[in-house]
């Protein structure tokens, strides 16, 4: 009988060994099918690498053979660090805008407490004066919070031909994305006159409230100011063209919730240039209530000769915003980012006050707040499938402390779109 080359030990490893033809199948067997890694996400590791010439053997790529610089000679590991310092410096410098109207929050829901205030009674000789006993309540505002990404998309092949300037230029426009994204947010939390709900894990639904819109809510009591719960910060001009009496109406609303100057506060109406040409005619020789007097270092005025010009013009910058100048108590500023046929009036206490009327919430972990550059899988190529991602939302903080005015003739208001 002769012995079989598969029970031979040295046939084994022979040039004549063969496999029994059940050893190998072109099917896999149930539970050793091959796993497409790239289905689930997983990005599959370098193999292979540089031939030897003499041995011709092969081996993994080392660190010295994978692209490290752009076509143009500056390291890649390098630009990760610059593009990390640039993603700091956009948090820091967030947009003038957006830092005027908000201020920053991390709680869900903040409880915002309404005091009423105390009165005197005239004494008696023997009586005991009654004791102040402050009638509390408490307003729940809410914020939602969702997260948005951007992917970078550097392969290495794009990394290995493109110059520098054009790695950069797509840094350049994920922080500008960022940029928009966030101001669009808060403009759209404060042009919007309806109310929403923010889902919190999935167990409960919190209110996330607009300017006051007349539902219900009574504003407190400011001094002899006494509202109902119609009141609305969403108005309709009633005409098609912009006056002054709309005007002295935006700024008088936010004076009697206390939003002036005597509380700290600067009052400024942000107008797209359309408003901004009529606001510049307002006189009160011709209706108006006051003048319209221009900022300074824009063009000089021409003024009869019995007509002082009193007090003191206002800069024409206004923490960054371009202030074309003053009607009354209010600056004016000319912003195109603001739609045409409308007027925001704000009631702002500085960049990131707690008086301004939009809150902006970021996550409790703090190194989750902010806008993140993330680097891919691979960490020699932090760029390579990097992507930007930044979570927050938005709530009216102070309902009171903002007030929008649509320039039509219809009696509703419609908000506008920002995208």
């Amino acid at each position: 009988m002769t012995t079989s080359t598969l029970t031979r030990k040295k046939a084994l490893f022979a040039p004549e060994f063969v496999l029994p033809s059940l050893a190998y199948s072109a099917i896999a067997k149930r539970g050793m099918e091959l796993v497409d890694l790239r289905s689930l996400g997983i990005i599959p590791g370098i193999a292979g690498g540089a031939v030897d010439d003499k041995t011709r053997k092969r081996g993994y790529n080392a660190a010295d053979d994978l692209v490290q610089q752009t076509s143009d000679g500056f390291d890649l590991n390098l630009l990760w660090d610059e593009f990390q310092r640039t993603v700091a410096l956009a948090n820091a410098e967030r947009s003038r805008m957006i830092a005027l109207l908000t201020f920053p929050v991390t709680n869900v829901i903040e409880r915002v407490p309404q005091v009423s205030g105390a009165d005197f009674e005239e004494a008696s000789e023997y009586g005991e004066p009654v004791g102040v006993r402050p009638a509390t309540s408490y307003f729940s505002l809410g914020y939602d919070l969702k997260w948005y990404d951007l992917a970078a998309r550097f392969t290495w092949k794009f990394l290995a031909d493109a110059p520098r300037s054009q790695v950069d230029a797509i840094n350049a426009m994920a922080l500008e994305a960022d940029n928009r994204l966030m101001f669009n947010k808060v403009m759209d939390a404060l042009f919007r006159n309806t109310n929403r709900v923010a889902d919190i894990q999935g167990q409960q639904d919190v209110n996330v409230y607009a300017l006051y819109n007349a539902d219900g809510t009574v504003p407190p009591k400011y001094k002899s100011n006494v509202f109902d719960g119609n009141h609305t910060h969403y108005l309709t001009s009633g005409a098609a063209n912009i006056d002054s009496g709309d005007v002295d109406t935006l700024v008088a609303d936010l004076k009697s919730h206390g939003y002036s100057k005597v509380n700290g506060y600067t009052i400024a109406l942000m107008v797209n240039t359309r408003e901004a040409n009529v606001i510049r005619t307002f006189r009160v020789a011709t209706g108006a209530s006051n003048d319209f007097v221009p900022s300074q270092g824009t063009p000089g005025m021409f003024l009869p000769r019995d007509v002082e010009l009193f007090g003191q013009q206002v800069a024409n910058n206004w923490r960054g915003l371009n202030v074309i100048g003053s009607y009354g108590d209010a600056l004016i500023v000319e912003e195109e980012t603001i739609p045409a046929a409308y007027v925001l009036g704000i009631a702002s206490g500085g960049p990131e006050n707690l008086g301004n009327p939009v809150g902006l919430r970021e996550h409790t972990n703090t190194s989750l707040r902010g806008l993140r550059l993330v680097k891919g899988p691979n960490p020699d190529y932090p760029l390579i499938d990097s992507f930007y991602n930044r979570g927050f939302g938005t709530g009216i903080r102070q309902r009171g402390g903002a007030i929008v005015m649509q320039i039509t003739a219809n009696a509703n208001y419609t908000k506008p779109t920002f995208a």
